[in-house]
Parts: structure tokens; C-alpha cells; sequence
């Protein structure tokens, strides 16, 4: 997201505010930790009212609820009871966008651990979550089952608006057959398949990444038009489609390593595939955009990044692909559209 700069605060006071905007953030990473939202669910509450079943100390347990009020999170009502506000009602479980999944992944401690090596990586180039667990962003989710379900819900809630922009904004319907590579649990395929009758889709992801697509795929209503294959993209990729989607894949790797996957993909492709690549293309200049922002997290955690068309132009190019255009949607995201050169 990018910051806004207030004309009514003198530099330093803004400065300050944007250093300790970590506060805000263990503020709410502990609400939702704690599933304060869920327990407000059925109405006011006071903290001494919910202290035990929470096993909360109740006078800390009000001052945390008093300090989400003052966020808009919760609203104060009499005798020290709490209520949900609308933004708070998206912090329970199950809520549309998954803002609890996201929150609780975002503030855990594996995620900080490698927040608190970002000098390390913008000194290096090297992901400061690699530096912090001795392995990469990716093989821990391996090791961590749960870890890898929340991150899924994450990326389902924070890119909760693109599916459906992006099936909207290019035309699938001239597609017999789509692979959706590195698709996680299918939510974009889902929606490529729902907004257009004809194709067939393939889900192509690790064995673990996609134990979540089988529900999610049903409860979409196009579990009968995917088929859900497993593997490793680094190593090859399922041939017979006619074009090849890869959202926010890209930008998880360094140049090898995106170099590596797009050449398995290309060795998939005959010479009238499309390959697309949903990401958030960067704008020029100072032009506000929430991939700016996005790009430093890439950098801590995978060591991937963000890209201006240029940069996927010259990063296509070395792949063996021709970037043909780039089609915006009405979500930050844009599809980079390219053929084989």
C-alpha cells in the first residue's frame, strides 16, 4: 500500500509515525492471534466478561480492546462492553478476504524473524527470511503445513479482487485449454473458468499446495472442468494447453530462477501458445502503486520482486518469449501477455 503524506504533520512527526507503524500492526496481529473478532461475534462483551474463556489477564485484554477502538476495529459501548465494527467484523474467522489468515501470517514470528534481517537483504540482495530459518521462504511452508494453509488464504485475500478483473479484462473463450501453473488451491483459475464456458482448465502445483484446491474448486462450481496435477515447476510443466498463466509467480524468484521456470514452460508450449503473467506491473516515476511497497517484501522474504514492463520485457526476452502487450485490469494487477520468440 503506499503511504500518504499528510501537508498538517512536520517531517520528523511523520517520519516518527511511519517508524512505529509496527505497533499498529502487533496490535492487531494480537486481536486476530487471539480471535478477539470471533468472540465478539454474538455481541458486546466487556474484557472482564471474556478474560477467562480467552485466558486473558482482563485488565491488559481492555486496554487492547480499548486501543482497537481507537483504530475503528471495535467501538466502546456502556460499562466497558466492545462491539464489533464493520472492520472488525472482517477480522473473524472465515470472513470474506481471509483478513485474519492474512494478519496472523503476516505478524507471526517465522514472518518477522526475517522482517528483522531487511538491512541484511537490501545489503546483500539476499532474502532475510532464508538468512533467519536456513531455508528458503518456500520449503518451510513445506515443512509447515499450517503455515502454508494461512499463507494460501493470504494470497486468496489480498489478491481477493484480481480474478475476477483479470478474467474479465482478456478474452479466455478462444482457449480449448488453460494450465494455471503454480495455481496454489485454483482460486484464479476458478475464476478464468466461471467467467468463460469453453476452456478446460489444468491446476499444476507441489503436492502440498494443492490439498486445498479439490474444496475450493467445488465450492466455485468448475471442480468437473480442472485437473488438479502435482509437481515442481522448476523441474517441468505440463504440456497441451494453449495458454499458460502464472499469477504472481514470477515475482517470488531471482532472475535464475525465473529464468529456469519460464524455460520449462516454454519447452511446454507449442508455437501458438499465450503465455500470461498476472502481476503488478510497476508505473515510472514517483506514481503511487501498492507493487512498490510489495517489492520490498518480495526482496525480504523470496528474494523476488517487482517488475516495470521494461524490466519483463528484458526478463521475456532472455527466456525465449516476445512480450506482445500488457493489459491492464481494474485491480493493481496487469496481464503481461507473450509468445514465444
Amino acid at each position: 500500500m503506499a503511504v500518504s503524506k499528510s501537508d498538517d504533520l512536520p517531517p520528523h512527526v511523520e517520519l516518527i509515525q511511519m517508524g512505529r507503524g509496527f505497533v499498529v500492526a502487533r496490535v492487531v496481529y494480537a486481536a486476530a492471534k487471539l480471535g478477539l473478532a470471533d468472540q465478539l461475534a454474538r455481541g458486546p462483551k466487556s474484557a472482564a466478561e471474556l478474560a477467562e474463556s480467552m485466558h486473558a489477564h482482563a485488565p491488559s485484554l481492555h486496554r487492547l480492546m480499548r486501543t482497537l477502538a481507537n483504530l475503528g476495529i471495535l467501538t466502546e459501548r456502556t460499562e466497558q462492553r466492545f462491539a464489533l465494527t464493520e472492520l472488525g467484523e472482517a477480522l473473524k474467522t472465515g470472513a470474506p478476504g481471509s483478513a485474519r489468515s492474512s494478519v496472523i501470517f503476516s505478524g507471526s514470528p517465522s514472518s518477522q524473524r526475517g522482517w528483522d534481517n531487511v538491512v541484511y537483504s537490501i545489503e546483500t540482495g539476499k532474502p532475510g527470511f532464508e538468512k533467519a530459518h536456513g531455508e528458503t521462504f518456500f520449503d518451510y511452508l513445506g515443512h509447515h503445513p499450517e503455515d502454508a494453509s494461512l499463507f494460501s488464504e493470504m494470497m486468496v485475500g489480498i489478491h481477493s479482487q484480481e480474478p475476477a478483473a483479470v478474467a474479465a479484462a482478456y478474452d479466455f473463450s478462444v482457449f480449448e485449454t488453460i494450465i494455471d501453473v503454480g495455481g496454489a488451491t485454483g482460486n484464479m483459475l476458478a475464476a478464468v473458468l466461471s467467467h468463460h464456458a469453453r476452456p478446460r482448465g489444468i491446476l499444476f502445483d507441489r503436492p502440498h499446495v494443492v490439498t486445498d484446491a479439490p474444496t475450493l474448486l467445488d465450492a466455485k462450481g468448475v471442480s468437473d472442468r480442472v485437473t488438479i496435477e502435482a509437481g515442481d515447476f522448476f523441474k517441468c510443466v505440463p504440456t497441451g494447453a494453449d495458454a499458460y498463466i502464472l499469477s504472481h509467480i514470477i515475482h517470488d524468484w531471482d532472475e535464475d530462477q525465473c529464468l529456469t521456470i519460464l524455460g520449462n514452460v516454454r519447452k511446454a508450449m507449442n508455437p501458438a501458445c499465450r503465455l500470461l503473467l498476472v502481476e503488478m506491473v510497476l508505473p515510472l516515476g514517483d506514481t503511487p502503486h501498492p507493487g512498490k511497497m510489495l517489492d520490498m517484501t518480495m526482496l525480504v522474504s523470496m528474494g523476488g520482486q517487482e517488475r516495470t514492463e521494461v524490466e519483463y520485457g528484458s526478463l521475456l526476452t532472455k527466456a525465449g518469449f516476445r512480450l506482445t502487450r500488457v493489459v491492464p485490469t481494474s485491480s493493481a494487477a496487469s496481464i503481461v501477455e507473450a509468445v514465444v520468440a
